[in-house]
């Protein structure tokens, strides 16, 4: 049973909420409103209190749940859950975006043991970076500073916070910068092997250099986006959905400045004044089973939409998990300003 199946409306009977707390091993139900947002929560306690109080079991939720329950930012790290966790003596906490609407449930066994994961992880840093001109002149992209810190060292630090230990960094500009800073990652207490392209090999390419068969699904991350996605999520839902690949997708919002003229013919048909258009977008993170791997080209320029594509040809199972947490893809000067001005706020 996972988080979702514990989201309950105020008017689910005390008796259903019990159903489903002793039904999962979480021991909580998240009382939500119709938008997703989180109203309360009914612990096991709260049922054995409303019991002895003599409360009519067939009676709304709403008449025992705690109103004022204590939540984590899906932003938030690992440790400053587990701190509030202890702080507060809870055994599960409900994760809650910017509009407090339910995103996830952690609870204290699972984060305290996290297994460290075999899967690998290849952060893609060999781009040129040149959208950020003279800043990338004498620095590679991956190592510019946002906060005190270079961009990949972050990107490292969250999926080591996953439990990933086992990296590829694909290196073709300035490569020895980056190997250097980086080393074999005992620094951050992983192993960090590289992949180096010769010659520019596109968004995908570097996955035809992987000197080693995989054997389980592989994390792909563009060097360059700064993100507190909830990776741990991002597997679970990769496996739940078999899918052979899984691209993250992030929302955007696109505003026409002009009024929209709708015509049939000749004729007007209506005027839309500066319409908002919704886009999913590619937000450069992805997990990819080994037959996907398998189809990319040994040292052949290969971009990841093509091979999603191919793989869509070959009517093989793919996915698009979307994005509310933290998301910012470096590309531009204004892109770098941001995320520095942002990163305490984000990161710290």
């Amino acid at each position: 049973m996972g988080w979702k199946d514990v989201l309950i409306s105020s008017v689910t009977t005390i008796m259903k909420a019990i159903e489903i707390i002793d039904a999962g091993s979480l021991q909580i139900a998240l009382v939500v409103d119709d938008s997703n947002r989180l109203i309360g929560t009914v612990s096991d306690g709260d049922v054995r209190r409303a019991i002895l109080k003599g409360i009519d079991l067939g009676g709304p939720v709403s008449s025992i749940m705690s109103t004022t329950p204590t939540v984590a930012s899906c932003h938030e790290s690992r440790e400053a859950i587990l701190a509030k966790m202890k702080n507060k003596q809870l055994r599960q906490i409900p994760l809650v975006d910017q509009n407090g609407c339910v995103v996830g449930l952690d609870a204290w066994d699972e984060l305290i043991s996290i297994q460290e994961r075999d899967n690998i992880v290849v952060l893609m840093a060999g781009g040129l970076g040149s959208r950020l001109g003279e800043l990338t002149k004498d620095c590679p992209k991956p190592l510019l500073r946002v906060g005190n810190k270079p961009v990949l060292e972050t990107v490292l630090e969250n999926c080591k916070e996953y439990a990933f230990k086992r990296f590829y960094i694909s290196v073709n500009y300035k490569a020895d910068m980056v190997k250097e800073y980086f080393g074999d990652g005992s620094r951050w207490g992983v192993e960090i092997k590289y992949i180096e392209e010769k010659k520019r090999l596109g968004t995908a390419g570097a996955l035809g250099l992987l000197p080693e068969a995989l054997t389980l699904p592989a994390l792909v991350m563009n060097a360059d986006v700064l993100t507190k996605v909830n990776l741990k999520h991002l597997m679970e839902f990769h496996a739940e959905h078999k899918s052979i690949a899984t691209m993250c997708v992030r929302e955007y919002e696109f505003q026409v400045p002009f009024g929209v003229v709708q015509l049939d013919s000749h004729r007007l048909k209506n005027i839309l004044e500066k319409p908002v258009h919704q886009f999913f977008v590619n937000a450069g993170i992805y997990v990819l089973n080994p037959e996907a791997v398998s189809i990319v080209p040994n040292d052949d320029y290969y971009d990841m939409p093509s091979l999603f594509d191919e793989l869509l040809r070959r009517g093989m199972e793919t996915a698009a998990f979307p994005i509310h947490e933290y998301w910012l893809d470096i590309g531009r000067k204004d892109d770098l300003e941001r995320a520095n001005g942002e990163y305490a706020g984000v990161f710290s």
